[in-house]
C-alpha cells in the first residue's frame, strides 16, 4: 500500500484549484467586458475630439475664419468638455455611473448632427460645446466605473482600457477623415451631396448610439449602489464581478472603508492647501502636465501642421493616419505593463522619452527654409520631424496617455473619488484648451519655440512623477485613502 490517500489528495488540491482559477478567469473575463463597454466613452472622447482635424481647413474656408478664430473653432468643445468632466463626478455620485454615461451618448449624438449641419461658425462653436459636456462626462465616468468594478490585480490594465478606446477613437476619426476628403477630392469638395467635412462630424452619431445602448445594460457600480444605501442592489452587482465566496468580504470591504471615511471627515475635497486637499492638487498638476507636453497639437493640428512644412495634402493626411496607428499600438504597451511594472517607473520613462523626442521636432523645425512662399523643411529634416513626432507618440501613448487616466481614477479616496477625478478631468481639459487655442499662433510665430516649450513641460513631468507621485499598483481603492490631513496618496512609494 502506498497512502492511496496521499495520491487522491493532490488530485483533489489539483481539480479545486483548476476549478478555483477557471472561476477566477471567467469573473475576470465578464469584468474585462465590463471595462470595455464603459470605455467606449473613451472611443467617442478620441473621436469627437479629433473628428475636427480635417476638418480645419475647410472650415475656415467655410465660414471665413482667421487664424485667432479657427483656434478658438477647434478649441470650444475643449470648454464644454472642461465643464462637463467638472460636474460629471456630481452627478455621477448624485444619479449613478451608468445614468450619466446614458446623458453623455445623447450628448454625443446631439452633437454630431448639429456640428454636420452647422450653417454659421456661433452655432458650429454652439453645436462643439454641446459635444464637449458630453466628451468631459465621459473622461470622468469611464475611469471612475472601471476602477470600482475592478480586481485590484488587473485594475490598471482595465484602466488602461480608456486611453485604448480614445486612441481608437483618434484612429477612426482620423481615417474616416482620410476617407471623405480622399473619395470627396478635398474635405470642402462635396461627396453624397454634402461637403466632405460635414460627413466627418455626421458618422459620429454611430458610435454614440453604441455607447447610449451599452450605458442602458451596464451594471451599476456597486461602491455607489452602497453609498446609497442599495446593499441588495449592490451584492447582485458583485456576485457578477466576483467568485461567490469572496462576494461577502467584498462588500464588507467597500462598506468598511465608505464608513470609516465617513467617520472621519465629510467627502469634500476642499483643504488647507489652496482651498484643496494634497491629494487634489496632485491630480490637477498631473492632469495639466499630461497636456501640456502638447500631445493634442498631434491629432487636433497634425494634418495642417504638415501641410504648413511641405507635405501635400493627401500626404498630411495619411502622416497624420499612421500616427494615430502608432498611438492605438503603443497602448498595448502600457496595458501589458502597467499591473507589471507599475505607474510610476513607466510615467519616469515616458517622460525622459517626450522630451528627447519633442527636443528633436523643436531642433528639426529650426531647419525650416521658405520655398515660393511656404515653409518647407529640407534634405533629411522633414523625415527627422516625422520619425521624432512619432517616438513623442510612442512615449506618450505607451506611458501618460493611459497612465493619467489610470491614476485619477484609483489615487483619490472612496468619498471624493468621482469629484475629485472630475476636478483632475477639468483641469486636463482646461489645460487642452490651453495648448489648443494658442497652437496656431505660436506656430506662425515660430514652430521651434512651440516645441521647445513642450520640451520644458516634458521635463517638468519627469521630476514632478519623481518627487509627488506614490506608486499605488496592487493596492485596492479601500487601501488608498489618505488621512485627513491628506498627504499625497497614501500609497506607497
Amino acid at each position: 500500500m502506498h497512502h492511496p490517500a496521499r495520491r487522491r489528495e493532490p488530485r483533489s488540491i489539483v481539480s479545486t484549484r483548476t476549478t478555483e482559477h477557471g472561476e477566477d478567469r471567467a469573473f475576470k473575463g465578464k469584468v474585462t467586458l465590463f471595462a470595455i463597454a464603459a470605455a467606449v466613452g473613451g472611443f467617442l472622447f478620441g473621436f469627437d475630439s479629433s473628428v475636427i482635424n480635417g476638418a480645419v481647413e475647410a472650415i475656415k474656408g467655410e465660414f471665413g475664419l482667421s487664424e485667432a478664430a479657427s483656434g478658438f473653432a477647434v478649441a470650444s468643445a475643449l470648454i464644454g468638455c472642461a465643464f462637463g468632466a467638472y460636474f460629471a463626478g456630481r452627478l455621477a455620485d448624485r444619479w449613478g455611473r451608468t445614468r450619466v454615461m446614458f446623458w453623455a451618448a445623447v450628448l454625443f449624438f446631439v452633437s454630431s448632427i448639429g456640428s454636420g449641419f452647422a450653417f454659421a461658425t456661433w452655432d458650429f462653436v454652439l453645436w462643439r460645446l454641446i459635444g464637449g459636456l458630453g466628451i468631459g462626462t465621459a473622461s470622468v465616468i469611464a475611469p471612475a466605473y472601471i476602477s470600482e468594478v475592478s480586481p485590484k490585480a488587473i485594475r490598471g490594465r482595465l484602466a488602461s482600457f480608456q486611453q485604448l478606446a480614445i486612441t481608437l477613437g483618434i484612429f477612426a476619426a482620423l481615417l474616416s477623415d482620410q476617407f471623405f476628403a480622399v473619395t470627396a477630392g478635398s474635405a470642402s469638395a462635396e461627396v453624397f451631396g454634402l461637403p466632405a467635412w460635414r460627413w466627418m462630424f455626421l458618422v459620429g452619431v454611430i458610435p454614440s448610439i453604441v455607447y447610449g445602448v451599452l450605458a442602458i445594460v451596464l451594471p451599476e457600480s456597486p461602491r455607489y449602489l452602497l453609498t446609497k444605501g442599495r446593499s441588495d442592489d449592490a451584492r447582485d452587482v458583485m456576485t457578477k464581478i466576483v467568485p461567490r465566496d469572496t462576494v461577502n468580504t467584498s462588500l464588507e470591504e467597500i462598506q468598511d472603508g465608505i464608513e470609516k471615511e465617513a467617520n472621519e471627515k465629510k467627502g469634500s475635497v476642499r483643504g488647507n492647501r489652496f482651498g484643496l486637499q494634497p491629494i487634489v492638487w496632485v491630480g490637477i498638476i498631473l492632469a495639466v502636465l499630461q497636456q501640456f507636453v502638447g500631445i493634442n497639437v498631434i491629432f487636433y493640428y497634425s494634418t495642417t501642421l504638415w501641410q504648413a512644412v511641405g507635405f501635400k495634402e493627401s500626404d498630411s493626411f495619411l502622416i497624420s493616419t499612421i500616427t494615430s496607428v502608432v498611438n492605438v499600438a503603443v497602448t498595448f504597451i502600457a496595458i501589458f505593463l502597467v499591473d507589471k511594472v507599475g505607474r510610476k517607473p513607466l510615467l519616469v520613462a515616458g517622460s525622459a522619452g517626450m522630451f528627447v523626442s519633442l527636443t528633436m521636432v523643436a531642433i528639426a523645425f529650426s531647419q525650416s527654409v521658405m520655398v515660393d512662399g511656404e515653409p518647407s523643411l529640407p534634405g533629411a529634416w522633414g523625415i527627422i520631424a516625422l520619425i521624432f513626432a512619432n517616438l513623442f507618440v510612442v512615449s506618450f501613448g505607451a506611458t501618460w496617455g493611459p497612465l493619467m487616466w489610470v491614476l485619477l481614477g484609483e489615487m483619490f479616496p472612496n468619498r471624493i473619488r468621482a469629484t475629485a477625478l472630475g476636478i483632475g478631468s477639468a483641469a486636463n481639459w482646461v489645460a487642452n484648451f490651453v495648448v489648443t487655442i494658442t497652437f496656431p499662433v505660436l506656430s506662425s510665430f515660430n514652430l521651434t519655440v512651440t516645441y521647445g516649450i513642450y520640451a520644458l513641460f516634458a521635463l517638468i513631468s519627469f521630476f514632478f512623477v519623481i518627487a509627488k507621485i506614490p506608486e499605488t499598483k496592487g493596492r485596492s481603492l479601500e487601501e488608498m485613502g489618505i488621512s485627513a490631513e491628506g498627504d499625497t496618496v497614501g500609497a506607497k512609494s
